[in-house]
């Protein structure tokens, strides 16, 4: 049984997902039907999707195993990002409870992200001795900036969703009873406007937003890659999932 839903409201679209058992932790399956989603072009009566999750939490990220977390798996998620990122089409993130790790990422990747005011943010990945990736800390600069960046990244710690909309960093605050209704006023306007238009200034925004990409790997990306295969990985993702505290060796 599939772990995305995907629902349909005239020009709206809404993948649900949907593991709320598991705060909707990202595993191979799902991360490979959401790129496949997003890879898709949008069919002509479309004009927005929106992404959620099922049950009390938005995504807790990638699924975590007492084994670690293998490089493959960053990988993946990378394209994941890439193809949500890069639809042709507006994506509405609508967030409720955590959006931890990937799910902060997911939720950042997409155009607008609407959030309950209850809803926490977080990039712990220093906590369980794992680093982004290049492809993944570049979202976090642009969208947090400098400063903001340097906190989600190295402190990690969960930050509110009101914190982050008076720095700008999503679209909308919402009271938790009310988050449906800011997300449908984000997505009625969308719906509302050319869809050519739409495309077209996504596409130069897209385009703006890549001047500094990288043409190729580079060494810092290696240095990541062994980090996720390190002692220390295993033991922050076995302590995560057993609920203590890490033994880190650094190595």
């Amino acid at each position: 049984m599939s772990l995305i839903r995907v629902e349909r409201a005239g020009p709206v679209r809404t993948v649900i997902l949907d593991r709320a058992d598991k705060r909707n932790a990202l595993n191979e399956e799902m991360m490979v039907e959401i790129r496949d989603l997003f890879v898709a072009d949008p069919p002509a009566d479309e004009r927005v999707t929106v992404i959620r999750g099922e049950g009390p939490s938005f995504c807790a990220g990638l699924q975590l195993a007492t084994s670690g977390v293998e490089p493959e798996a960053a990988q993946l998620i990378e394209t994941m990002f890439d193809a949500v990122q890069r639809y042709p089409l507006p994506v509405v993130a609508r967030v409720q409870g955590s959006a931890i790790a990937g799910g902060c990422e997911l939720a950042l990747h997409c155009d607008f992200t609407v959030a309950a005011d209850t809803a926490r943010f977080a990039m712990p990945l220093a906590q369980i001795g794992v680093a982004t990736t290049w492809f993944l800390t570049k979202k976090i600069m642009e969208a947090a900036g400098p400063v903001m960046g340097r906190e989600f990244l190295l402190l990690g710690d969960p930050i509110s969703a009101p914190r982050l909309k008076e720095l700008g960093i999503i679209a909308r605050c919402e009271a938790e009873a009310d988050l449906d209704t800011g997300v449908a006023a984000i997505t009625e306007r969308l719906a509302a406007n050319a869809p050519m238009s739409l495309r077209a200034m996504k596409a130069i925004m897209l385009k703006q937003m890549s001047v500094f990409d990288l043409p190729e790997r580079q060494p810092e990306e290696s240095i990541a890659d062994a980090i996720w295969d390190s002692h220390d990985a295993r033991e922050g993702v076995r302590a995560r999932v057993e609920k203590r505290k890490p033994n880190f060796k650094g190595e």
